[in-house]
């Protein structure tokens, strides 16, 4: 089991936050009203009362993995992280998903995209419930005097803030919801992207230094704070037109010189399931916390490792899984990047598994084994099993001691903030003319591939296109994928194809305002004042 773990069930969080969905996009949640004495019980760090809503970004609901906390959203399908996945990294270059049921297909393809697709509306519920379930319990502490009622309300802003930032990056306008709204105050006023842009970084300047340091694993922190600021202000040109790279590295800085944050010496020990033990700890900035007996869940990294393998031609439990969903590979855009000893790009399953970069082994491709077993280099067709190679990077097996036996979920925690993205972010930011060193910037480059064995770098290597494709290196399945393309203008449009973009083997351009993903149709009928996105 996970030890300090944050995630906690029990009759009196099922109490507190009960319901609450886009249905009423003002949402103020229904619960019964706590009694001073149940909440002194929770001293001194109040770990129970905020434990849903941390959870909320992993889980479907506080009753197990068959439980939903947005009515009417299918429980395994509709979480926050497995929403942030099919989002972000099946619409892009990297993961291609061959069910095909109820939308998904139009992801994988990047076409065909509406306000009916029920993953996209998944999502956007997701942002509608943790909104208000952020807001109903800063209500609730108003009431008591608790010593540390600010620094609990600040880890509750922040969520709310991260919340919001999936909102501005995928759907760019909502409505804003406070904790000062009155009740049943009834629809509220659709806000611009800008607007919510401007409320969640004026929300995270505000927190940042009403957060310590630390307050335990799988929390908001004051550099888990500063992470997100780095990567509003990295993305404000897309957000708002208007680039702030300059604050982009001073938070990034920030988070690499005062978070006291280490590399982990191993990659794959970042993606097993005792993270939160290894020393990749020292590398995660910010955990969605998962546990196979105490938070199960289909939508947190259980989607990740048992969505990846297959008994058809695995042994999933090599990788610490009892089940194999047979689901997800990724294309010759992403493990093409790797590169031969010599600097060129790989080019078969041989050469893949012969990479000096230690990155490129987490790619299943059976290329020794019986040819019917087999995984091809080439997708030639995304809904066949064996084209494309299974990404083994998230597994259920630890880095330091052998697992007793597989689990049928998954117990690795889900870096959605770590210092190598910060190096990253910091590099990028010096590219993009935000200042800095140069020098430094080859330097987290570097610290960031010799990791895993990848050769260095020196300055006249690191220009935008490389730093794109080592993003793709390092970070993916992490989520950052969509927004990555989106960031460096490769994303809609022709100039950067890969297979299966506008439901084209080789990929076909699609159209601009794809850079947005349409408002949902239940949305749009629960809310006067919310208008689609422009193309749809």
């Amino acid at each position: 089991m996970k030890r300090n773990n944050v995630i906690h069930f029990g009759l009196f969080i099922g109490l507190l936050l009960m319901s609450g969905c886009t249905n009423d996009l003002n949402t103020d949640p229904k619960g019964e009203k706590i009694t001073e004495d149940q909440l002194l019980e929770l001293q001194p760090n109040l770990d129970g009362l905020v434990s849903k809503v941390y959870g909320t970004f992993a889980l479907s609901g506080a009753s197990g993995p068959g439980s939903t906390d947005t009515p009417g959203d299918d429980a395994g399908e509709s979480p926050f992280l497995r929403g942030i996945i099919n989002l972000q990294d099946f619409t892009a270059d990297d993961m291609k998903n061959r069910w095909g049921d109820g939308g998904l297909d139009p992801l994988t393809t990047a076409s065909g995209w509406d306000e009916n697709n029920k993953f996209m509306k998944y999502l956007y519920n997701r942002v509608y419930y943790t909104v208000p379930q952020c807001n109903k319990v800063m209500n609730q502490l108003a009431q008591y005097n608790i010593p540390t009622r600010e620094q609990v309300k600040s880890e509750l802003r922040f969520l709310r803030s991260l919340a919001y930032y999936y909102l501005i990056d995928c759907f760019g306008k909502g409505p804003i919801l406070r904790e000062t709204d009155p009740a049943n105050a009834g629809p509220q006023q659709e806000a611009s992207r800008v607007e919510l842009y401007n409320f969640v970084v004026s929300e995270l300047l505000d927190i940042e230094d009403k957060l310590p340091s630390r307050v335990g694993y799988g929390r908001a922190n004051k550099h888990v704070v500063r992470m997100l600021l780095a990567k509003m202000y990295l993305n404000s040109e897309v957000y708002t037109g208007v680039p702030r790279y300059d604050k982009a590295l001073e938070y990034s800085q920030k988070v690499i010189d005062e978070g006291g944050y280490q590399l982990a010496t191993s990659f794959v020990s970042i993606f097993s399931g005792d993270n939160d033990i290894s020393d990749a700890k020292n590398e995660i900035i910010y955990a969605l916390v998962a546990d196979p007996f105490v938070s199960q869940s289909y939508g947190n990294t259980t989607y990740l490792v048992n969505g990846s393998l297959s008994s058809d031609t695995m042994n999933i439990g090599d990788f610490g899984a009892s089940e194999g969903w047979t689901g997800h590979r990724a294309t010759k855009a992403w493990y093409g990047k790797y590169t031969n000893p010599d600097g060129s790009f790989i080019t078969s399953a041989q050469q893949l598994a012969n990479s000096p970069d230690e990155r490129a082994h987490l790619f299943f491709s059976n290329y020794t084994g019986p040819e019917a077993k087999r995984h091809n280099f080439e997708m030639t067709d995304y809904k066949k099993w064996l084209d494309g190679f299974p990404s083994t990077k998230f597994r259920n097996t630890n880095f330091l001691s052998p697992l007793t036996a597989p689990l049928k979920f998954s117990n690795t925690d889900f870096p959605l903030f770590r210092l190598a993205d910060a190096y990253l972010m910091y590099a990028e930011a010096v590219l993009r003319g935000g200042g800095g060193s140069n020098g430094l910037a080859v330097q987290y480059v570097n610290a960031v591939r010799n990791r895993s064995n990848a050769s260095s770098i020196n300055a006249g290597d690191l220009t935008l296109d490389f730093l794109l494709d080592e993003r793709a290196r390092e970070l993916n399945f992490e989520g950052h994928r969509r927004s990555d393309l989106i960031r460096f203008g490769k994303f809609s449009g022709g100039s950067y194809l890969w297979p299966w973009k506008g439901n084209n083997k080789d990929g076909a351009a699609i159209p601009s305002h794809y850079n947005l993903f349409p408002i949902p149709l239940s949305a749009l009928g629960a809310n006067q004042y919310l208008t689609q996105n422009t193309g749809y």
